[in-house]
């Protein structure tokens, strides 16, 4: 296995690290869950790269690399629903997307037809990361300190970024479909 597909691996496991994190009660967890999640950030960032830079694309990480950034953003969104950070709708609307993708992909899959991420997936997800990124920081700064500014910063990440995310990841999937309807042909 070459290291892009181990970095998308280990970036499966991070998912689960960054849960755990998350979800158990211990000093500075979110400033721990915050770190995880920008190391797997970063293999994600870093598979892509040496993955081009070196010609080492194979089938494995065209499938299974926008899988595990779905997997992390899922887990993330769903872990900040839990505190009331995103609402539940847009959690919704957002993993409703990656399982209709997803279920594209696995269609292709036994036609024969490997689907890779587009580039405007790749900026949806940049957008999402940058989401979760926004409140996972201001989470650990609240676990530091709780500045004056942070109601505030923390309503316009509501009200500003989870629209966009929510909005462009309703406009990928369906541009997504869009271009690959032939796939969807029951005859």
């Amino acid at each position: 296995m070459n290291l892009p597909n181990r970095l998308t691996i280990a970036r499966l496991a991070l998912s689960a690290v960054f849960v755990l994190c998350f979800s158990i009660d211990f000093p500075l967890r979110f400033t721990t869950a915050f770190l995880v999640f920008v190391l797997a950030a970063v293999t994600d960032w870093l598979d892509g790269v040496i993955a081009r830079r070196h010609n080492l694309i194979t089938d494995f990480g065209k499938l299974m690399d926008p899988l595990a950034d779905k997997i992390l953003t899922a887990a993330a969104f769903i872990s900040l629903s839990s505190i009331h950070a995103i609402p539940p709708w847009a959690v919704i609307v957002i993993i409703s997307r990656e399982f209709l993708i997803t279920g594209l992909r696995s269609l292709a899959a036994s036609k024969g037809v490997v689907l890779p991420a587009e580039r405007l997936g790749k900026h949806k997800t940049s957008w999402q990361i940058a989401t979760i990124l926004y409140f996972l920081l201001l989470l650990a700064i609240r676990e530091h300190s709780v500045p004056a500014w942070l109601p505030d910063a923390w309503a316009a990440g509501q009200f500003v970024l989870v629209p966009i995310t929510v909005l462009l990841s309703v406009y990928s999937g369906i541009t997504y479909l869009v271009k690959n309807r032939a796939l969807l042909d029951t005859r």
